[in-house]
């Protein structure tokens, strides 16, 4: 059977830390919660575009030439290939991502060091 997804339910259990769960899969993309209380590391996905929709608080993406903040109700689009990190701008925010099923996620621990990893 068909079932409802209680994303508001699944966020709150989240309290502290940082928690990415995929929810659910449509045609080849995965829908992600992302539930954040700090940075998440450098990055950007070499195959997928990756868009954010903030459904609680504020998203902070910096980019290499500055950051981006959203509100909740706010969307953006991170284009394949773009260096990027997020973060909340207050106690927390909790996002949705959207993003090619099995995107590769290249971290950036400094400029020129790379690392390879499956989501």
């Amino acid at each position: 059977m068909i079932q409802a997804i209680d994303i508001g339910a699944l966020a709150a259990r989240t309290l502290r830390g940082y928690s990415n769960q995929i929810l659910t899969s449509a045609n080849d993309h995965d829908v992600h919660l992302s539930v954040m209380d700090a940075p998440f590391v450098w990055h950007f996905h070499p195959d997928s575009d990756e868009t954010f929709l903030v459904i609680e608080g504020t998203l902070i993406i910096d980019f290499e030439d500055g950051p981006v903040e959203l509100r909740a109700g706010q969307l953006l689009t991170v284009p394949a290939g773009t260096r990027h990190r997020t973060r909340p701008l207050g106690a927390r925010s909790v996002n949705l991502t959207f993003e090619r099923a099995d995107a590769a996620t290249v971290e950036c621990d400094a400029p020129f060091e790379h690392r390879i990893t499956d989501q």
